[in-house]
């Protein structure tokens, strides 16, 4: 198990992932950017911290190296990316292992195995 969770995810998504981790006595860290310094996930949180560049929100949830710097500053010890921006990226999961967080989701292998569909289906074969 894991101490503490960034959550690289926004709105809904994040709130849910911090509902389950207070659950099971995790700590919770959300990211956001300049535009979402409003949005509920971030007061939902345990800690959080900005990302990105003023004028592209989505871009901040898609950079791998700013999430990874994120949890390292926290000190957050798992990565959970929710669905859609960063969940079927393996750069972000190989990211992950490379710095020695947890990624909360299919392995980086897994995630490019499934990311071309003939390869997915000929695997499945």
């Amino acid at each position: 198990m894991f101490g503490k969770v960034l959550v690289a995810n926004r709105g809904e998504i994040a709130i849910r992932a911090f509902r389950a981790a207070y659950e099971l006595g995790v700590g919770t860290v959300a990211v956001f950017p300049y535009e979402d310094r409003n949005s509920s996930h971030r007061l939902k949180a345990d800690e959080s911290y900005q990302i990105g560049e003023v004028g592209h929100p989505v871009r901040a949830y898609l950079t791998v190296s700013e999430i990874i710097a994120a949890a390292r500053y926290s000190g957050a010890d798992a990565i959970y990316p929710g669905y859609g921006f960063l969940s079927e990226n393996p750069d972000l999961a190989a990211a992950c292992v490379e710095a020695g967080i947890t990624f909360v989701g299919p392995s980086a292998s897994v995630l490019e195995l499934t990311g071309n569909k003939a390869r997915a289906i000929a695997a499945a074969r």
